[in-house]
């Protein structure tokens, strides 16, 4: 009965944490300001109406992940209707440019990853690549955070990562010059590195913090990473109350392993991004416990962070759905349900406390059905608390 008051009241049924998440909240704020114009999205609907969002199972967990998703939203009545739109390895191109009018359309989307298929010719381009490039959402977002009931090496880690997500090595830009010899295109522009260097020390500030640490290896590679680089000194001379430092890419991931404490917020293009976004999710815990999100000025996506499709145990009912939980509440962030992402957040932290629920991916025994029932109580039980 306490549950089903949240739609019907004139307020919501849970107020909003005092000190709300400021990094996710900065994440949002940021997200809806263009660094090129003057032109924003549309507003998010007033309270009392409600959310459609793009909901894209994806290949391997996705499904089941994206499955549990939709039961705990209904259950905290949070008000978000999804638009399910099917795209795996095997779709036709028709079916992911469905998908990515649908995203135009709703302009936020909760997604599982898209497997590559590697029997197609090399032509052919990774779906999620053209997802991100299309829609040009231009910065992938993690945060790297350690989690309360998971035993790994390091404490207190706290790191915000931005990654360049539309060029780089991922132009998909590759020929064979002559047989046996592959030329592959690195692309870096000064434009892009301005717009992911801006939004990251925007969101430095927004969410208070004091250092960006840039990634790069301009020591080899001097003309495109040097770009990158120079790009990220001037960003940082309109920052004068974060400091700046920058790191070449290979010392950065002995770094993170031996004293990932030292970070903040960090910045890099796009390949880079990629193996240190990885080599911090196994910091704090692994690909189970991580979300991500890539925005753009007018579209957002959000997803698990190492973009993992968790193949081998789909259907298992072991996949850790901590992750894409923690995507559907900055996603809930996003669209200013703060009351209701704090809620659910909230629930997934408290369960990890429970070692009987954690699943075999942080040394449990756990399933994820078990998992999701123990979440569910807790916002249960938080409904009813309130509620007195």
């Amino acid at each position: 009965m306490a549950l089903s008051l949240a739609l019907k009241t004139s307020r919501p049924l849970w107020k909003p944490a005092p000190s709300a998440a400021r990094s996710l909240q900065a994440l949002t704020d940021v997200s809806r300001r263009s660094v090129t114009s003057q032109q924003t999205i549309p507003p998010p609907a007033k309270y009392g109406g409600r959310h459609t969002v793009t909901m894209i199972p994806g290949d391997g967990i996705g499904p089941e992940l994206t499955l549990h998703v939709k039961e705990i939203f209904r259950h905290a009545c949070v008000p978000v209707d999804f638009e399910e739109v099917f795209v795996s390895s095997e779709a036709s191109d028709k079916d992911l440019q469905n998908a990515i009018m649908a995203i135009r359309r709703n302009r936020v989307a909760l997604k599982g990853n898209l497997e590559t298929n590697h029997n197609l010719p090399p032509s052919h381009k990774s779906r999620n690549n053209i997802l991100r490039t299309t829609l040009d959402l231009f910065a992938n977002v993690i945060h790297c955070k350690s989690l309360p009931g998971v035993a790994t090496r390091h404490r207190d880690i706290d790191i915000l990562m931005v990654r360049e997500n539309t060029e780089g090595e991922y132009s998909s830009l590759e020929h064979e010059s002559v047989s046996g010899v592959v030329e592959s295109l690195k692309i870096i522009t000064r434009t892009k590195s301005l717009r992911i260097a801006e939004y990251a020390f925007q969101l430095a500030k927004e969410a208070g913090r004091k250092k960006v640490t840039a990634v790069h290896k301009a020591n080899i590679m001097k003309l495109g990473d040097g770009l990158f680089l120079q790009c990220c000194k001037e960003v940082a001379a309109g920052y004068p109350g974060i400091s700046f430092d920058s790191m070449i890419v290979d010392n950065t991931t002995m770094q993170l392993v031996s004293r990932p404490q030292q970070f903040d917020v960090m910045v890099m293009p796009n390949l880079y991004g990629n193996i240190v976004n990885n080599v911090c999710a196994g910091l704090v815990g692994g690909p189970g416990l991580v979300p991500g999100a890539n925005y753009g000025r007018d579209y957002a996506v959000f997803e698990t962070a190492t973009r993992n499709t968790g193949k081998s145990i789909a259907t298992k009912n072991i996949a850790n759905p901590t992750a894409m939980l923690l995507a559907s509440c900055m996603m809930l962030d996003h669209l200013k349900l703060h009351s209701y992402a704090s809620v659910i957040r909230k629930a997934v932290l408290a369960s990890l406390d429970d070692s009987k629920t954690h699943t075999p991916d942080i040394g449990g025994q756990g399933t994820t059905s078990e998992a999701v029932q123990s979440i569910l109580k807790q916002i249960r039980e938080s409904a009813f608390n309130l509620a007195q």
